[in-house]
């Protein structure tokens, strides 16, 4: 009777320990294809978490808010194409700074070509709802806690490559 509840004892810690340590390690592997960046930013919306590598290696994850659809968060491999603390938002004519601005203070707008068309319109930002990050609710930006996206935007480089995958 005490080998089986050995044996269920021994099944219960791996499926609480090891498996998801095994896991998680997995996941912080970058593809060898994209290893060789200095910097390199994974985006899984299946999951809503921003990975920032340097020279292949995982510096830091972030919970992230992507499209409400799955469709309005584009995927593919863009770039950073520039970096603007305090973006107005045109849309609503909101200055940059305002706390009514839902793109928060940091602006990290991505470069993002679909179909042979280039579009300037995305980017990864912060927000003026900290509830919406981890869940699926932009218009196709990426939302990052300000104080994340803050620490992003003091180490990133324009021209940074960008994943984006579901």
């Amino acid at each position: 009777m005490n080998r089986i509840w050995f044996r269920v004892l021994t099944a219960l810690l791996c499926l609480l320990f090891v498996i998801p340590a095994a896991a998680q390690a997995k996941s912080t592997q970058l593809a060898e294809k994209y290893a060789k960046y200095d910097q390199f930013i994974l985006i899984d919306k299946s999951s809503n978490v921003l990975q920032y590598y340097e020279k292949g290696k995982l510096v830091k994850s972030f919970s992230v808010g992507t499209g409400r659809k799955k469709t309005y968060t584009p995927e593919g491999l863009f770039t950073i194409r520039e970096k603007i603390k305090n973006r107005p938002y045109y849309k609503e004519k909101i200055k940059g700074g305002d706390p009514k601005n839902p793109l928060g203070d940091r602006w990290l707008g991505l470069k993002v070509t679909i179909n042979g068309k280039v579009s300037y319109a995305y980017g990864i930002h912060g927000t003026n709802n900290e509830k919406s990050i981890g869940k699926y609710v932009s218009a196709g930006c990426i939302r990052m806690h300000n104080k994340d996206v803050r620490w992003l935007y003091d180490r990133i480089d324009v021209g940074t490559a960008v994943l984006i995958t579901h």
